[in-house]
């Protein structure tokens, strides 16, 4: 019983960084994109920079998302394999 609550709440601290419609967008972009800068994510969300970067230093945090600096860029991409599967089932009928 105790393994499945651990379990249950990685799922649920999984969920509470997700459940926010800009951070869900940044994670269904970066799935349908392969990966994205701060400026492409900042134009297709229309929010501020800063507003972008807030959001996705909690992916990051979260472990959901990992940067790649290239130059003087950071490619985003998903390196989270169950936020893919669930940004994916939310959105499958909706394509």
């Amino acid at each position: 019983m105790d393994h499945n609550y651990k379990e249950l709440e990685e799922v649920s601290e999984l969920l509470k960084v997700l459940a926010h419609p800009v951070r869900l967008c940044i994670v269904k972009g970066l799935l349908n994109n392969g990966g994205c800068n701060v400026s492409f994510m900042q134009q297709c969300l229309d929010v501020p920079q800063s507003t972008v970067s807030q959001h996705l230093q909690k992916l990051k945090s979260a472990g959901i998302i990992q940067g790649e600096r290239k130059g003087l860029e950071i490619t985003y991409r998903v390196i989270d394999e169950r936020a893919a599967k669930i940004i994916k089932f939310l959105t499958e009928d909706k394509e």
